[in-house]
């Protein structure tokens, strides 16, 4: 049976800030050994100010989400309907959003699928730590298009940062990709309400590397498609 986000909540008082914890793994000198073990993850989504510019921030959700978080809708009610203004979906063949806010009358899209693999933004009214529970499937694989009519306007893709994969930082993700096929990496940097993007060539305008954070979600910027399957612990 799914456990409600206020289940989850009361779970969370041994967790602080960005923590996961894995229900089943092995431990071996504080390095963690894993490759699609279940996890809790306590994530902060932040409302309008100074942490949150615009109240977006970005969300990864494990490949095996908890059952019942299927839609938009369901994970809207998860993270707590009032608190949330909306979510949206990257719709890359368009290079623009889906975007689903649960209100009537609303200028918003219809309710839409999660997919494994996609990151998301949600938008909040009032900040909540969210506890996030799943899985990583270590045989699942993700599209990364470039350039293509119909497919990835820009060559961008919104992705879904595994949470027990072993790249660390922008630049071994783009490396365990496939250095030659990536253009750049973006994180979306939500007190500012811009970019930090990596594209590990120089000289170049870009930001300098950066570390990768459990629970956010990357734009990959390709430069020729590639099916990706994470390197994970």
């Amino acid at each position: 049976m799914a456990l409600t986000q206020e289940e989850r909540r009361m779970s969370r008082k041994t967790l602080t800030g960005f923590v996961v914890t894995v229900l089943a793994v092995v431990l071996t000198a504080g390095v963690l050994v894993a490759s699609n073990m279940g996890f809790k993850l306590n994530y902060t989504l932040d409302h309008t100010g100074a942490a949150a510019k615009t109240g977006l921030n970005t969300l990864a959700l494990p490949d095996n989400r908890q059952t019942g978080i299927g839609t938009a809708k369901n994970l809207m009610d998860d993270i707590g309907f009032a608190s949330v203004q909306e979510i949206r979906r990257f719709v890359k063949s368009a290079d623009n959003f889906a975007i689903y806010n649960g209100r009537a009358p609303t200028p918003s899209s219809a309710n839409f699928s999660l997919t494994a693999g996609e990151g998301y933004y949600v938008k909040m009214r009032t900040a909540t730590n969210y506890i996030v529970v799943g899985s990583d499937d270590p045989s699942l694989t993700y599209s990364f298009n470039n350039t293509q009519v119909g497919v990835a306007k820009t060559g961008l893709n919104f992705y879904a940062f595994n949470y027990h994969q072993t790249a660390a930082t922008a630049k071994q993700l783009m490396d365990d990709i496939g250095f030659a096929s990536v253009q750049e990496i973006r994180r979306f940097v939500k007190s500012a309400d811009n970019f930090a993007i990596y594209n590990g060539r120089a000289p170049t305008p870009s930001s300098a590397n950066f570390g990768l954070t459990p629970g956010e979600g990357y734009y990959v910027k390709m430069r020729t498609t590639a099916i990706y399957a994470p390197s994970h612990y």
